[in-house]
């Protein structure tokens, strides 16, 4: 299993627009579909940190996921309103080994 983690790191203030936005994202079912998903905070370090971590089966059968859900009608408007809450991101993506 695969599990890739996007993680954003928040401007200051942006906590609770940047939630609201995921459970948005979630409940129009805008992000890849994951065999597992959870959404974790940090409030320590540089900035807020908000980071989406989802696991998948393979690499192929995640960016087939994501194609689907970038291509989802309202995603282009989300997009716009959630990166207005981001400071910076990046994304792991990890091999489970045991």
């Amino acid at each position: 299993m695969y599990i890739v983690r996007d993680i954003f790191h928040l401007k200051f203030g942006q906590y609770k627009q940047a939630k609201a936005l995921m459970d948005e994202a979630a409940e129009k079912n805008m992000f890849p579909e994951a065999k597992s998903q959870r959404m974790l905070t940090d409030f320590t370090g540089d900035a807020y940190r908000l980071i989406l971590e989802q696991g998948h089966d393979s690499l192929a059968d995640y960016e087939a996921h994501l194609q689907k859900g970038m291509n989802a009608g309202d995603w282009k408007d989300w997009y716009e309103n959630f990166k207005n809450c981001v400071v910076s991101s990046h994304r792991e993506i990890l091999k489970q080994v045991k």
